[in-house]
């Protein structure tokens, strides 16, 4: 394709993908090389915790072109998922015998859903410039998703190093296309954090260490989903009622005053997510688990880690007799790992 017909292309693929449901599009080139030592800097503190791929794949998450030979442009994609009519977070994180769960992941599956779009957007680049070389992406192999789609021009990285769009917030998923179409690239998203640092002053467990730096292994998200052993005990009363991921800096964010209710039905709240006990979870048999995170984000944690988190909450809640018996209920679990998290949960009310 000449020229002028590749800057047409570009601005197609940014009004396709308005049209599959984005809520922004931008297209970025490969180089990460001033990212790169930052990454590799973050990796030797150890502040990716248990997270081993975030490593294993040496260079390639800086290196574009060697995790996809050929690839020369990343089309970024943004896709809002604030579901409407979802309880107000402050107040269900305020009632301690409530469950919060990040927004999220209060409807289907982002993967899939991001996935099937990218794909139909190739479709549709490929119905006009042909067979071309391309791979879609979502939170699924070792890409800077942050740093590309602030080279792409959909936002800057805000000091929780989420990325930050003026008109959208943060409330939203990113999702990319590497290709191998030498694409006009948009302008990067200039900073507009300022003096703020209300994210970091709002985490509870202090995991931001530094504005744009966060140490994973303090993070609720890591803890209550990465982290597949013990939580840290001293870490565990600063969960509070949080199990399944966390939202405080975002909920602390100025910007996201500016943020967009979804219009993709799939992250509308299923199963009550918003505003259920933790009691009433606890007492989900592993077959209800099942069948009702089928189709969840939520699903991939599993029931063992789903009963840990949920028994950190219920250690954190109000000592009423609903709480020690949904512990009580689980003190002999077979597993090993909800024993331990029950046994602490019952000694804290005990303490009281």
């Amino acid at each position: 394709m000449n020229p002028n017909d590749l800057n047409g292309l570009a601005a197609d693929i940014k009004r396709w993908g308005i049209e599959l449901g984005f809520s922004a599009v931008g297209i970025a080139d490969t180089d990460l090389s001033q990212a790169e030592e930052a990454h590799r800097a973050w990796l030797a503190k150890g502040f990716h915790g248990a997270m081993d791929y975030m490593a294993k794949h040496g260079d390639k998450r800086t290196r574009p072109a060697e995790l996809v030979p050929g690839t020369v442009r990343i089309i970024s994609a943004r896709m809002d998922y604030l579901p409407p009519a979802a309880e107000d977070s402050e107040t269900v994180m305020q009632d301690g015998a409530r469950a919060f769960i990040s927004r999220y992941a209060l409807g289907r599956d982002y993967h899939k859903v991001l996935r099937n779009r990218l794909q139909k957007l190739c479709d549709r680049i490929s119905s006009v410039a042909g067979s071309f070389g391309y791979r879609v992406f979502t939170d699924s192999a070792p890409v800077l998703e942050v740093e590309l789609a602030q080279k792409a021009g959909l936002g800057w990285r805000g000091k929780h190093t989420l990325l930050l769009s003026r008109e959208a917030g943060s409330w939203f998923f990113l999702g990319e296309i590497y290709t191998d179409l030498p694409l006009l690239v948009d302008a990067a998203g200039q900073n507009h954090c300022g003096s703020c640092k209300a994210c970091i002053d709002i985490c509870p467990t202090q995991a931001i260490v530094a504005p744009y730096e966060v140490d994973a292994r303090r993070c609720i998200s890591y803890l209550t989903i990465e982290l597949k052993d013990s939580i840290p005990q001293d870490l565990r009363p600063l969960i509070g009622n949080r199990i399944y991921g966390c939202d405080d800096c975002q909920l602390a964010c100025p910007w996201n005053r500016f943020a967009q209710i979804t219009a993709t039905d799939d992250f509308h709240v299923r199963h009550g997510l918003d505003d259920i006990t933790l009691a009433e979870l606890f007492g989900w048999d592993e077959s209800t688990f099942k069948e009702k995170m089928a189709g969840s984000a939520i699903y991939r944690i599993g029931y063992i880690q789903w009963l840990r988190n949920i028994a950190v909450g219920l250690g954190n809640a109000p000592c009423t007799p609903a709480v020690i018996a949904a512990l009580q209920s689980r003190k002999n679990h077979e597993s090993e790992i909800v024993r331990e998290h029950v046994a602490w949960a019952l000694a804290r009310h005990q303490a009281t």
